[in-house]
């Protein structure tokens, strides 16, 4: 018997467990997603049938920086292509309650199922979030360029935090999510595992007016994942995390040495492979990717209304 599902904003202890598994089901049959736990704040909804946790949604109901609405939906593979999918992204649209334009729905990997399910409610695809990835030897990526007048550091925790953000702001005022990145989103990544500052590029300003010296124009802030059986060779794998530009900076060649510092530093590490997220659009981004020897891997796919 179904017996449904609610949403919550605290799932409770059993609830926790129900989505872990959903997760860890999908990680280990899609390699995605990346994390295995319940999203955090916004609110959950888990159907049950018949005694199992068949699918999960989270509403991330604080928004975008366009005030959007934003979902993630993953079925259990086990029991995909039974409907699952479009009872619950229907929730979603009923729990939204908000205008059409004002709500957007992922779908991690672009499954053909998910095509189908955005189909039945009348969903779009309004936005894609490519994966590029590069094989790391035999790639002889060149010593970074800087124009003069600038140089290139690494990340001190304590004290780069409010420049970094500042440039992130500028850099990233058109982009729904990094946009929005806060001072306390970066202390709060920098208390993570993976966060490593000898892999977070700063490019600043080293000599000009007393006001300009030393002042942050861009970063590079790297990224290395633990492996991930079934995706990407089951191997640590480097990332191109965040290349921001301020814009009064750009036009020099500065986000390409950026890049190409954090690729030599990856390389450096022994990786073999290196993956970055782009937007579908950014031809200028995809342009320079090709250049340097990134392909596309995958790709993730906003459906809206």
């Amino acid at each position: 018997m179904d017996t449904g599902g609610e949403w919550v904003s605290e799932l409770g202890a059993d609830g926790v467990e129900q989505v872990r598994g959903i997760l860890r089901a999908a990680k280990e049959a899609d390699g995605r997603p990346e994390g295995t736990e319940p999203a955090d704040g916004g609110e959950h909804f888990v159907l049950l049938f018949e005694g199992d946790a068949v699918a999960y949604a989270h509403l991330d109901t604080a928004g975008d920086s366009f005030g959007r609405k934003v979902a993630e939906l993953i079925v259990h593979p086990a029991h995909r292509r039974r409907g699952f999918g479009t009872r619950v992204a229907r929730a979603i649209v009923q729990r939204a309650g908000v205008e059409p334009d004002k709500l957007r729905v992922w779908a991690h990997g672009d499954h053909p199922a998910a095509a189908r399910v955005a189909e039945h409610l009348g969903l779009t695809r309004d936005r894609e979030l490519l994966i590029l990835h590069v094989d790391v030897p035999g790639e002889d990526w060149p010593e970074p360029t800087l124009r003069d007048g600038v140089r290139l550091r690494t990340f001190v925790p304590g004290r780069d935090e409010n420049a970094v953000i500042r440039v992130n702001a500028r850099a990233f005022d058109w982009h729904p999510e990094q946009g929005a990145l806060t001072a306390d989103d970066l202390r709060a990544d920098e208390a993570q595992p993976w966060f490593d500052p000898a892999g977070f590029f700063l490019a600043e300003n080293a000599q000009g007016s007393d006001n300009s010296a030393g002042d942050v124009v861009g970063f590079h802030w790297t990224k290395v994942h633990a492996p991930v059986p079934g995706r990407f060779g089951g191997k640590p794998i480097g990332e191109v995390y965040v290349v921001g530009v301020d814009p009064g900076a750009q036009g020099g060649g500065l986000g390409k040495a950026l890049t190409l510092a954090g690729l030599r530093y990856l390389r450096d590490l022994g990786l073999e492979q290196v993956i970055l997220y782009v937007e579908g659009d950014n031809a200028p981004a995809l342009a320079v990717y090709s250049k340097l020897g990134f392909t596309r891997a995958e790709v993730d796919v906003q459906y809206g209304r």
